[in-house]
């Protein structure tokens, strides 16, 4: 708890027996609970996260990456979570940074927050391939001019957001594959929260999980079509389920 903040930690999972229990001993103490959504793992992934003592929600068939989030997200609200801090489970990103982005928002200073790995020199130090930093670059750079914003990217899995965030966007409305982390930040651009970033080394291995390459084109093409989307809406040209107004 920081500031009497109750801080929930979210691991959406999907085989990561391997490197689920090393990502769960970084989680810092001030983080009143952790939960754990296993989407249909082929592996143990459930069962080490109960042995572990973590609160484990299982679907009973894959929902996507996007469909897992949706079920951390309404999980940690039902446990009162006031921020919530989604992070992979396969140790791509450290943990440790969860006490300083919850910080950010538990004194107010912003609504939402994103580990960027583009800040500073992590990303192809810690072995991003070089096509996709090439692609981060070129869709964070549409992105920013379609969205009017300046942030260092669009793409990270590491993020932090408020309990008024998460009540307030219609995230039922979006997808249940990996464009979900995207329409999610254009919503908080839409919505007009305080979104800051923060630096945030990454690791590239083997156990750790990653899209191919058709995934990746899919992908971004999504990116570009959330971005347009917003842009048309903002135009009053067009009228998608994932901006709705204000009530």
């Amino acid at each position: 708890m920081i500031n009497n903040q109750k801080i929930i930690v979210v691991l959406p999972a999907y085989n990561a027996e391997k490197t689920l229990e090393i990502t769960w001993r970084e989680i810092p103490q001030e983080v009143d609970s952790v939960v754990l959504v296993d989407d249909c793992s082929r592996d143990n992934t459930a069962q080490l996260a109960q042995k572990l003592g973590i609160t484990t929600v299982v679907h009973k068939t894959n929902t996507g990456y996007g469909g897992n989030q949706k079920t951390c997200y309404r999980t940690a609200l039902e446990m009162g979570a006031d921020i919530v801090v989604m992070v992979h489970p396969d140790y791509q990103y450290t943990p440790r940074l969860v006490t300083a982005m919850a910080a950010m928002i538990a004194y107010g200073e912003f609504d939402a927050v994103l580990a960027s790995r583009i800040l500073g020199t992590g990303a192809l130090k810690g072995g991003m391939p070089l096509y996709k930093y090439i692609a981060n670059r070129f869709l964070t750079f549409v992105e920013n001019i379609l969205l009017g914003q300046k942030f260092s990217e669009y793409h990270t899995g590491y993020r932090a957001f408020s309990r008024k965030v998460l009540e307030t966007l219609p995230l039922e409305a979006n997808s249940n594959d990996f464009v979900f982390d995207n329409q999610m930040i254009a919503q908080m651009v839409w919505f007009d929260f305080r979104v800051g970033e923060l630096s945030c080394p990454t690791k590239y291995f083997k156990e750790a999980s990653s899209i191919n390459f058709r995934r990746s084109v899919i992908y971004g093409f999504g990116v570009l079509g959330t971005a347009l989307h917003f842009k048309l809406n903002k135009w009053g040209m067009a009228a998608s389920n994932i901006f709705r107004h204000k009530l």
